[in-house]
């Protein structure tokens, strides 16, 4: 018979964020893979709904670089961050359809949008805080929940499927004219590039409101050949006929344009 003497038998270690963070990682490609990548660009479509859809272009380049345009009606959507500190938009959508320097909410944010390493990859060094949130459903099946808050103490949380854990949904905010705006977004069609995994369909909403987004992917490069003049101010858009949006849509075009990135974290666009 066994004797313990009193020592109390040890406890199998339950997961921790970083186990699942690991995982994740791992899901994904791995981490060595992500690091390698350089440059990235992602096309496809983008939807706010009917008669507002267009052709979609985000490039990356580290260290930062953001280089995004959206199609709508014939109107094109510019925003550019040169990775330091320094961002432009082209709207013509807006009331000043001029190149303008990011608004300081927008600029405060592009570190996490232009960052394709994702939020979850060296998250301390970012200044990002993570814990585990709990088990849910989504679409029938498990999914680990993290919950994630950054340097500026946005918090949002991440829904893994438990067998895969690939991402399949995310909740947070994002502000625009200086309200909270909740934000759901599911990810799906993951399919590999070059040894990576990446969700080729995105489908946002905002809770309590009719503001849609979907996003589905033709094709992603890894390490194509990119201008590095793409990443500096663009240049002033020529005249061009006047949008065939109508007005309620090109209203809400405007207001979805300014956090539109691939994402939030435009995770799904990046590895």
């Amino acid at each position: 018979m066994a004797c313990h003497f009193g020592v109390p038998a040890p406890r199998a270690a339950g997961q921790t964020a970083d186990d699942l963070i690991a995982k994740v990682l791992a899901a994904r490609g791995g981490v060595d893979k992500i690091r390698a990548i350089q440059r990235q660009r992602v096309t496809g479509t983008i939807s706010f709904g009917p008669d507002a859809e267009g052709p979609f272009l985000v490039e990356f380049a580290r260290p930062l670089k953001m280089h995004m345009e959206i199609t709508i009606g014939g109107q094109t959507i510019v925003r550019v961050y040169d990775g330091k500190s320094a961002g432009w938009v082209i709207n013509p959508f807006a009331p000043n359809k001029d190149v303008q320097p990011m608004e300081a909410n927008d600029l405060r944010n592009i570190s996490d949008e232009a960052d394709f390493d994702g939020p979850l990859l060296d998250y301390q060094r970012k200044g990002n805080h993570v814990e585990l949130a709990g088990k849910d459903e989504v679409g029938g099946k498990a999914v680990t929940k993290l919950k994630l808050t950054n340097k500026d103490g946005d918090v949002r949380t991440y829904f893994f499927d438990s067998a895969t854990y690939l991402l399949t949904k995310w909740e947070g905010t994002r502000k625009a004219e200086n309200q909270e705006i909740p934000v759901v977004t599911l990810f799906g069609d993951y399919r590999e590039v070059q040894g990576l995994k990446f969700a080729f369909q995105i489908d946002s909403g905002s809770p309590g409101t009719e503001q849609t987004q979907q996003i589905t992917i033709e094709k992603i490069e890894i390490d194509p050949p990119i201008d590095e003049g793409r990443f500096a101010k663009p240049a002033a858009p020529p005249a061009t006929p006047a949008a065939t949006v109508r007005p309620a849509e090109s209203e809400g075009v405007a207001q979805e344009s300014a956090s539109v990135a691939p994402e939030p974290d435009v995770l799904a666009l990046k590895p």
